[in-house]
């Protein structure tokens, strides 16, 4: 063969692969007119049935010289792309994506900037007494913590276990707060304890349980306060975001928090997603926190997980902190007392200056 010879079918090829992307990119314009008729309709992106189907055609019409399997890959790869355009043409659209507001959402509560320096929040996992609440507090400000978290009720897997104090834990909460000038935090689970807590607390908490409850969602959004929406522990980035979408309709004071998901490995309570922190804070402009104690359930490692975090990017971090973990009514093991809160803090203090160890 000459190398004329092969200078013309390299020319051919380059031919075809002008006409190939041609095809493709009315292959695009057709399947952003499909997404956009769906989406009209309330249809889901995605319909495995007819990608199959799809594919089967394909397979079955081959002329070769390609294998089936070759294909079927190509193919395959297609059908994604053009998924990803008719869902990202979706996302594009979203009020809480880096599209719909390019620079970073910073607000104030009070005193407190929520979205620019790491900020930790910190506190009980519930709330036990006032007593233990304030003990808390008073240490907790000391070491320059800006907001005070605690569980007034706990959604707990097992029906047997402490389900906590109820309303009344909310004032305490928000009594205590101000009286050691800081803010208060905590999960509402219906929209009954977003009534009860909205006087007290200036930050509603919705759990990863709750994340897809979406008339919570609607409840929280009304009362116009600041949220901490968690992931749920099988939730997608995508259905964390659309969760999200459901608040900022209401308020744009978001703050999206990843808390570690299920998996199969049992040697921490949950597996901490750290790819969670840069993958949300580019797709979206709302700051992220990392809850490092339900991620791991347990005290050895808090710190480690905690630089992680911030090394990538984490505008919050949030642990739990009890004058004595090991009398605690839930989740002992993973409850840092004072002296171990002050470690931690020494720990990190080079990536969260605000929180000094005494």
């Amino acid at each position: 063969m000459t190398e004329k010879t092969i200078a013309q079918l390299r020319a051919r090829v380059n031919e075809i692969n002008r006409q190939l992307l041609d095809l493709l990119a009315a292959r695009g314009a057709l399947v952003r007119e499909i997404g956009q008729v769906k989406e009209s309709k309330a249809l889901d992106a995605f319909d495995p049935v007819r990608e199959g189907e799809q594919l089967a055609a394909l397979v079955a019409a081959n002329p070769g010289p390609f294998s089936d399997a070759t294909i079927k890959r190509l193919f395959t790869e297609i059908f994604r792309a053009s998924l990803d355009l008719m869902t990202g043409e979706r996302d594009r659209r979203l009020r809480v994506s880096r599209a719909a507001r390019d620079a970073d959402t910073v607000f104030q509560i009070g005193d407190v900037t929520v979205g620019a320096a790491p900020l930790l929040v910190a506190g009980p996992c519930s709330i036990e007494s006032e007593a233990q609440l304030d003990a808390t507090a008073a240490h907790l400000a000391s070491r320059g913590v800006k907001i005070l978290r605690g569980g007034a009720h706990k959604p707990r897997t097992s029906p047997y276990s402490f389900q906590g104090i109820g309303d009344v834990g909310y004032r305490w909460l928000g009594e205590t707060a101000r009286r050691h000038g800081m803010i208060a935090i905590s999960e509402v689970m219906d929209d009954k304890a977003v009534a009860a807590a909205a006087p007290w607390v200036d930050i509603l908490q919705i759990g990863a349980r709750n994340m897809s409850n979406f008339r919570l969602l609607e409840a929280a959004r009304e009362v116009g306060k600041p949220v901490l929406l968690k992931r749920g522990s099988a939730a997608t980035y995508e259905e964390l975001l659309l969760a999200a979408e459901y608040l900022i309709a209401g308020t744009d004071r978001i703050i999206l928090c990843e808390r570690g998901i299920r998996t199969f490995e049992p040697w921490t309570r949950n597996t901490l997603d750290i790819s969670a922190v840069p993958i949300l804070r580019g797709a979206s402009h709302l700051p992220v926190c990392v809850d490092v104690s339900h991620a791991a359930g347990r005290k050895d490692i808090l710190a480690a997980l905690a630089r992680a975090a911030l090394a990538a990017g984490a505008n919050l971090l949030m642990v739990e902190v009890h004058p004595a973990p090991e009398f605690a009514l839930s989740d002992a093991r993973q409850q840092l007392d004072f002296g171990e809160f002050d470690e931690f803090c020494r720990d990190i203090a080079d990536l969260c200056p605000l929180c000094t160890a005494g």
